[in-house]
């Protein structure tokens, strides 16, 4: 009897378990639905908010630049839209100018700006401001990030069109902002940072690879394109180029001059080791340089060649970071970074290659002491007469 009471015992706790399991996966299905149709809720009343606030930004612009309104216009009719209607919230002075100003910025999409015009006229003649307020009707403009537009909000609107002054740009941090769903204060960040400017300088894939986008954008400024090592000369070796100088030499001068070496490189990086082994699932693998990013909390490791990109070095990249992840990383740090340095590139090519790879990977390219240009390399002292005044 008390086999068969413990034995219903241990059966009904299975039974809980798989409740448990159950309902937890009935939990989260039903959550996301409901966050599904919030969101879905939130991307319709954003199209028709962005709609109304540019159809009045266009009234308020046709009548108080080109109509008849006097200055203090704007905050008349704020305050009194306020005390008609009680709790009338996004309708203060500065925010109506503001809504004048995403007009005039994007008057581009006012595909009857001609026809409004027209009746502004009309009702100045008459003495009567009785014009349609025409929500936004977006023409088929090529390029346009229609859906991306109605996603954001009119504040990231404003941000954008403050501080963001290309059309370019603009286009830029509206895709940014829709689909990485970035706060206020973040947008206003990478905007400062000018991650438009930087994004595309060394081709990589790290907005596609790093789940965290803010950590993606960190790496992206983390890195340049093309890095000077003017501590190697070539002539120095021996070399007519630095083809010819093989990738260990050039190796060995980056160790011997590695302070100099992170300094090029950038802030915040410390050297862990070269010809760094890993021991893998009955396999050694050796990487070139590895360093830790303190800013990215990752591990870089850098694969080093003296000639031009060729796609294989991305693969065996792609194994090194596997095994540094598996094998090295430790559970509070990110996904390792690699880097192939190489001496030249085609971006567009290395941004195709790159693309479908596991693992964040850009490719740059260097320079030597002996590819400076001529003028340069006249001003600067000679090596030994540095060495004497240090």
């Amino acid at each position: 009897m008390r086999y068969i009471i413990i034995s219903r015992g241990m059966k009904t706790m299975e039974d809980n378990k798989v409740l448990e399991v159950n309902y937890n996966i009935a939990v989260h299905t039903i959550k996301n639905a409901i966050l599904q149709s919030q969101y879905q809720a939130i991307k319709l009343i954003n199209r028709e908010q962005l709609a109304l606030y540019y159809g009045i930004g266009r009234y308020i612009s046709q009548n108080s630049r080109d109509g008849y309104w006097g200055t203090g216009a704007i905050g008349f009719i704020s305050k009194r839209l306020q005390s008609e209607l009680p709790g009338l919230r996004g309708f203060s002075e500065r925010n109506l100018k503001n809504m004048r100003k995403f007009y005039e910025e994007w008057r581009i999409l006012d595909a009857n700006s001609a026809v409004a015009t027209a009746e502004l006229q009309d009702a100045s003649d008459k003495n009567n401001l009785d014009i349609e307020i025409r929500q936004l009707q977006l023409p088929n403009f090529e390029n346009f990030p229609v859906e991306e537009f109605f996603k954001i909000g009119f504040t990231h609107h404003t941000v954008i069109l403050s501080q963001a002054k290309s059309i370019e740009e603009r286009y830029f941090y509206i895709k940014l902002c829709a689909n990485e769903y970035l706060k206020v204060g973040a947008i206003k960040k990478v905007i400062s940072e000018d991650l438009y400017h930087n994004q595309g300088s060394m081709p990589n894939n790290f907005m596609a690879k790093i789940p965290d986008a803010e950590l993606a954008r960190r790496a992206i400024l983390a890195f340049k394109d093309e890095y000077m090592l003017d501590f190697i000369n070539v002539e120095e070796l021996g070399a007519r180029d630095i083809e010819d100088v093989d990738e260990r030499v050039v190796e060995n001068k980056i160790i011997q001059n590695i302070k100099n070496f992170i300094m090029a490189f950038g802030r915040d990086f410390t050297f862990v080791g070269n010809q760094f082994r890993v021991e893998a699932l009955g396999h050694t693998h050796i990487i070139d340089l590895l360093f830790f990013n303190r800013e990215l909390v990752s591990l870089v490791a850098i694969e080093l060649k003296t000639g031009p990109f060729k796609p294989s070095y991305l693969g065996q990249l792609n194994i090194y970071l596997q095994v540094l992840d598996d094998f090295v990383r430790k559970p509070n740090e990110n996904p390792s970074i690699g880097i192939v340095l190489c001496k030249s590139a085609d971006k567009a090519y290395v941004e195709y290659a790159v693309r479908d790879y596991d693992k964040p990977m850009g490719v740059a390219t260097f320079k030597t002491a002996t590819e400076m240009p001529e003028k340069l390399r006249r001003a600067l002292p000679d090596m030994e007469e540095l060495k004497k005044l240090l």
